[in-house]
């Protein structure tokens, strides 16, 4: 009888992401396709919305609203198609030993003004004595953005955001605690899952992103929500291995 060959964990992680890539690379050139023919769609009505600066009849003043309706769908699909173009295109990074706590602070000042004239209160616990995390800068903030922004969105009136940076048993953990609208069961439960939004307009890719972003630096984040009290996101990172 012949020994039958199985495939180790490592080979199988392989063929499954050399299947991703290839989906994601035809993926990325579909969306281009996409864009190229909306980007035209866009100009025209551009220019068809020129013709009618001035509409001097009830037809013109419809015109008009058509053509601002089928421009403002045009933007909504270039920002899908955007929006999904950065998920498709994140994989590995080049990931290395940096400081959480440098992240963070980037993306609170960049949200400094907006708080403020929200009237949300940012309070920031941060532990100065963090050890290095492994990270790749520029994609780390983008996930902290959306995560910040949703903070705030979901407090339109004003309100209260916690930010801590803490050391745990195997890495560092950053919890970002709001007390804005909350969410309900359903929609934390699907938070994550791309193209599910519960806002006007959106792409439904910015949390599903943030979660990717968390994976490929090896960390996790959990979410724990209660309507009407508020949110709490935590991240946790695994601290580098030491090297002898």
């Amino acid at each position: 009888m012949p020994a039958e060959e199985h495939e180790s964990a490592e080979q199988l992680n392989e063929r499954l992401q050399s299947s991703y890539n290839e989906l994601a690379e035809m993926a990325g050139s579909l969306a281009h396709e996409i864009k190229n023919p909306l980007s035209v769609i866009r100009m025209n009505m551009d220019l068809l919305g020129e013709d009618f600066a001035e509409p001097e009849t009830q037809r013109e003043r419809r015109a008009v609203a058509k053509v601002d309706l089928v421009r403002k769908q045009c933007e909504r699909l270039e920002t899908l198609l955007n929006d999904f173009l950065r998920f498709v295109r994140l994989s590995k990074l080049d990931l290395h030993a940096g400081n959480l706590n440098e992240q963070v602070e980037g993306v609170l000042d960049l949200f400094d003004l907006q708080a403020r004239e929200s009237g949300v209160e940012v309070i920031r616990y941060l532990d100065r004595d963090l050890p290095s995390i492994l990270l790749e800068p520029q994609t780390l903030q983008a996930a902290l953005v959306n995560l910040v922004k949703n903070s705030l969105e979901a407090m339109p009136s004003g309100g209260r955001l916690e930010v801590r940076t803490r050391q745990t048993l195997f890495g560092v953990a950053l919890d970002l605690i709001d007390n804005g609208c909350g969410m309900d069961q359903k929609t934390a439960i699907h938070m994550f899952d791309p193209f599910y939004s519960t806002k006007n307009g959106g792409s439904g890719l910015g949390l599903p992103m943030t979660q990717r972003i968390i994976d490929a630096h090896r960390g996790r984040i959990n979410v724990d929500s209660v309507v009407g009290h508020g949110t709490k996101f935590t991240i946790e990172f695994p601290a580098p291995r030491r090297i002898g």
